[in-house]
């Protein structure tokens, strides 16, 4: 009896390390104001939602198909969000997790899509619609050389700027982890994506398009998805992140790490 109660215990500890593990968006700061994400673990269960500023995801877990659509916003059915967040072209956001475990090593990389005709029917689910804003991956010469790591050393946060030249108008935030610690094997990468839903003013004229997502993520890429860790921080490997490059009128990212 003994025995089987330790086991218990053991199990138990070991699933809540894995579910510490993992995270999601809780709320996005612009300005000094927090605008309260989708809540996992209560709105589901609210018959009336709040006003939410982030579309719906299922859990804390990553998404389990990311060829799939899930990968778009996550697996919480890419619901249009009831709220939308005023924001200045070139201005900065910042995106606060619940958590992030530092085992958890990859990239972070935030890209954005706009929204035709409004953010409450678009879906970004189909075509070459998303451009890259920010990303840090893997950097060797830096202290943290992983991007999560960074963003778990800034208490779980990352702040992103809005390019100064895109045009007005509504856009998906589209921001991103991705844990490496089990891709060595095929499907194994863990990616957490969210969807903010933002309006842009004081902007330019520029209307970038990218990737497609789903598209862009290929469960056989060597070079930033099927890998593993221990031979990229061994220095046996480079690592370049999925999704393609930043784009070029995106502003560089400043944090420290």
């Amino acid at each position: 009896m003994v025995h089987w109660i330790a086991q218990v215990a053991f199990l138990n500890a070991a699933f809540g390390a894995v579910a510490n593990a993992h995270g999601y968006l809780k709320n996005v700061e612009y300005n000094g104001v927090k605008y309260p994400a989708w809540q996992v673990g209560q709105d589901e269960y609210l018959t009336t939602v709040p006003t939410r500023y982030v579309r719906r995801v299922k859990d804390v877990g990553p998404v389990a198909d990311f060829t799939s659509k899930d990968i778009t916003c996550n697996q919480g059915g890419n619901i249009p969000a009831t709220g939308i967040i005023d924001v200045k072209a070139g201005s900065k956001v910042k995106f606060i997790w619940d958590q992030w475990g530092s085992s958890h090593s990859g990239p972070v990389m935030t890209y954005m899509a706009k929204c035709t005709p409004s953010c409450s029917t678009f879906k970004g689910d189909t075509g070459n619609v998303w451009f890259k804003i920010d990303q840090m991956a893997y950097d060797p010469s830096k202290n943290i050389p992983w991007g999560s790591d960074c963003l778990a050393r800034n208490g779980a946060t990352w702040t992103v700027t809005i390019p100064p030249t895109i045009a007005d108008g509504e856009y998906l935030l589209r921001h991103e982890i991705l844990g490496l610690h089990v891709a060595g094997t095929r499907m194994g990468a863990q990616f957490y994506p969210s969807c903010t839903q933002i309006r842009v003013t004081g902007g330019g004229k520029e209307n970038p398009t990218g990737v497609a997502l789903p598209g862009a993520y290929d469960p056989d890429d060597t070079e930033g998805i099927l890998t593993e860790l221990w031979m990229i921080q061994q220095g046996r490997k480079g690592y370049t992140a999925p999704g393609g490059p930043v784009w070029s009128g995106a502003v560089p990212n400043t944090m420290s790490c």
